[in-house]
């Protein structure tokens, strides 16, 4: 297509501007044209019909990217981040475009390359996203459900595999409504793996626990919805006797969860408090009789077997009565309720009851008979707070508990469920045992969905219940391979997170591999909480627990601390990341980690404080005895100016490949003779491919003084250089620039240099000199020096 003001268009141009205007009669005789002359039709076609031409064109040896860049350009009118790393330029702008239109940012009337009354944008996209974000107000949920939109949503489901929220806002029932539809397409009839959440200051917490729970699998329409409805369809071919088990328990079809069944939709037309009671005595027949040790229960669930009520609609339908297979706790380590639970004789722990049963008789007020009524209707309205029951389920009691106490819990349910968020305990949620010990009760009996493979909270508060909720989703979460919790404000709540995450291993299914903790304030030592998790899960691959600030105890020990510590079995950690708070490096804890960590092949320490010199020599030996394989090692904010001989150890090591110093003060006590020592050792090691000392208070004569690293005799294979923050200016850049082009000059081949850092030195004091530096720089390797 001719430029404006280059005059007039050529003959093939106008020739070609006709025939674009009549693809849909001339389609196939185009694709068929030869190479050369569709290559210059390709730039004149609209974003359908050049998405279209992508097999035709391939065919011939035509590529489409460059069409595609011009589109972004011209279109999008900005650099999308990480634009180097993109390798399909028509997927990257068909996926964004999708998402600008369904936020309302993008008309396509703008740019006539945009429009066809022949396509649906949308449809015509929806093929490429693989990864979708949802903002604020959940703009889009609603269209993207809309009955005219469900061909878009059946793309979605089989090509999503990120689900992103960001800056969400609270909701109202219609949002959420349309959201449990698409989550429930998208997630458990679809392909969508991930799903994280960015900056939510303050989430709703309704909002928040239906996304995690629809993650995890478990869905209750009839408690999300705004009425009832049938089976979506993928739910209706399944057939009726199929059942889905985990780790040996029975769970319900997944039919039942969709469309719910006849004798509550009878319940809440009839609204018969008897007809309730009866609902819940035969719902708690259900039961799995493996889940229930009693004789005349198992036979009382045999006789019931021909029954076609399911045994789980949330908790508000009936009380499940499941006996927690794996107790988790929320205020104390597993090690110690475990024990306690072990010594308590069987009638202690049996008059126990079901958690929720604790007496908590100031909550059952004049309130519960207020909030009775209303809830004998359960088929035509919905209860934002009915989500919370969801996740906490109850004990299973006797089977021959009577007609009037089954009502009777289930009134202290309604009560409980009344009760403000930010009064609700971990006792008054059914998180406190016998004696104060507690667990988050498990999901069971709940039928599952598919559920997501990654889950990411990144600046989300998460609140007590919340944070319980979490932590018994993850209990039974068996398809979870990575979790990412950044910045939510755990506190001691992170214990109900450890709790989940401790049942979760008793699964045969051992899929998780990453585990991210991170956050502002730590509750738990970092070394304690890294023995803990990686007892539980020795087959994590990834493990990284990052905090950024010690919180300060009255107590010497926080209450519910990891009081008993676990051996580490031996473990296929593979990447350790640890931030201490400023505390101690605590080797005593961390050696057996790494003795169990034979396969380590990364190791992070960031802000650890050394308190003996004997500290670091222990740890550098351990890293030689016991981590054969560890190929990166990392420190960031330690201190290592008097530790100078374990620096120079360190970069003769011939297995490690890279190596950081990152503000360790490495040159604030040392002599010039340091900085030749270090020179010289790393000349000498043929290992060691990346060198990074940002932040060390370089200077000008340090930085030329490195360059001798890539002098002719040397043996070094050096090819990434860091040396960003090291108050450099443009003239010892310069000189260092000199110095560098001679040494790679003179080796010619066996130089391997390619790439250098300079983030944030002085380069603007001469902008003249630091550009001929940095033009002289590019010629010979890569640099990043903005």
């Amino acid at each position: 297509m001719e430029e404006p003001g280059s005059g007039p268009p050529s003959l093939f141009a106008l020739s070609g501007a006709a025939v674009s205007s009549s693809m849909g009669a001339l389609e196939s005789e185009v694709w068929a044209l030869p190479a050369h002359i569709l290559h210059g039709l390709l730039p004149l076609l609209n974003v359908y019909y050049l998405e279209r031409a992508e097999d035709a064109a391939a065919s011939k040896g035509l590529s489409t990217q460059p069409i595609w860049r011009k589109l972004w350009n011209d279109v999008m009118k900005t650099r999308p981040p990480k634009s180097e790393h993109i390798t399909c330029w028509r997927k990257k702008f068909l996926e964004t475009f999708f998402s600008n239109i369904l936020h309302g940012v993008l008309d396509v009337s703008s740019d006539q390359r945009l429009n066809d009354d022949r396509f649906s944008p949308l449809l015509h996209s929806s093929q490429h996203v693989t990864q979708l974000t949802i903002l604020n107000m959940l703009q889009g949920v609603t269209e993207l459900t809309a009955e005219r939109n469900r061909r878009v949503v059946e793309n979605l489901a089989g090509c999503l595999k990120t689900l992103k929220f960001r800056h969400l806002l609270s909701s109202d029932l219609s949002i959420r409504h349309s959201l449990s539809l698409l989550l429930h397409r998208l997630i458990h009839h679809g392909a969508v793996n991930q799903v994280s959440v960015y900056s939510w200051p303050v989430p709703d917490t309704v909002l928040l626990v239906l996304i995690l729970s629809m993650s995890a699998g478990f869905w209750h329409p009839s408690k999300t919805l705004m009425h009832h409805c049938g089976p979506c369809s993928l739910c209706r071919k399944e057939p009726d006797s199929q059942t889905q088990k985990s780790t040996q328990d029975d769970l319900v079809d997944s039919k039942h969860l969709c469309h719910g069944h006849t004798e509550k939709l009878e319940m809440g037309q009839h609204g018969s408090h008897e007809s309730s009671s009866i609902k819940i005595q035969n719902a708690s027949t259900k039961v799995p009789a493996e889940a229930n040790p009693d004789p005349k229960a198992s036979t009382e669930l045999k006789g019931s077997s021909g029954s076609k009520t399911p045994m789980l609609y949330g908790l508000r339908n009936h009380p499940l009565r499941n006996r927690v297979r794996h107790d988790v706790s929320c205020t104390m380590p597993p090690e110690q309720y475990n024990a306690e639970r072990e010594s308590s004789s069987p009638s202690e722990r049996s008059s126990a009851g079901p958690a929720l049963r604790t007496p908590h008789k100031k909550l059952k007020c004049s309130s519960r008979r207020k909030r009775r009524s209303p809830r004998r209707n359960w088929g035509l309205c919905a209860d934002p707070e009915d989500l919370y029951d969801f996740v906490f389920t109850v004990a299973r009691e006797a089977a021959t508990e009577t007609l009037n106490e089954s009502v009777h819990e289930r009134e202290n349910l309604d009560s409980l469920a009344s009760t403000p968020a930010d009064r609700l305990s971990c006792e008054s949620l059914g998180c406190m045992g016998r004696g104060g010990s507690s667990g988050i009760l498990s999901l069971k009996a709940a039928a599952p969905f598919r559920s997501i493979a990654t889950l990411e909270l990144f600046s989300v508060p998460l609140t007590g219940d919340a944070c319980r909720t979490l932590g018994n989703l993850l209990s039974s979460w068996t398809s979870l391979e990575s979790l990412v919790l950044s910045y939510n404000g755990l506190g001691a709540n992170i214990f109900c997170i450890l709790s989940g995450l401790r049942a979760l291993s008793h699964h045969n299914d051992r899929r998780l591999r990453v585990v991210r903790v991170s956050d502002v304030f730590s509750h738990v030592p970092s070394v304690e909480l890294v023995h803990c998790i990686l007892s539980a899960f020795p087959w994590l691959r990834t493990l990284s627990v990052s905090f950024d600030l010690k919180h300060h105890l009255e107590g010497s020990r926080p209450e519910g601390s990891l009081s008993s510590l676990e051996e580490i079995p031996e473990s296929c950690l593979e990447q350790l990341e640890i931030r201490f708070p400023r505390e101690p490096l605590q080797t005593a804890l961390l050696l057996p980690v790494l003795k169990a960590s034979r396969s380590l092949q990364q190791l992070s320490l960031d802000s650890a404080a050394l308190p003996c010199p004997q500290e670091f020599g222990l740890l550098l030996q351990a890293l030689k005895e016991r981590n054969p394989d560890l190929k990166k090692l990392s420190f960031h904010d330690v201190n290592l100016a008097d530790h100078q001989e374990e620096v120079l150890l360190l970069l003769q090591d011939p297995i490690l490949q890279e190596i950081t110093f990152s503000f360790c003060r490495l040159f604030e006590s040392s002599t010039a003779e340091f900085l030749s020592e270090i020179i010289n050792v790393v000349k000498r090691n043929s290992s060691l491919k990346s060198l990074k000392l940002p932040g060390n208070r370089l200077g000008n004569h340090r930085l030329v003084a490195l360059a001798d690293i890539f002098s002719e005799d040397s043996s070094s294979s050096i090819c990434q250089l860091d040396v960003s923050s090291n108050c450099i200016k443009p003239d010892g850049l310069l000189e260092f620039t000199k110095k560098l082009e001679s040494h790679l000059l003179q080796r010619g081949e066996r130089a391997k240099f390619t790439h250098l850092r300079l983030f944030q030195n002085w380069l603007d004091q001469d902008v003249a000199t630091a550009q001929e530096a940095l033009q002289r720089l590019r010629a010979v390797c890569s640099v990043v020096a903005c």
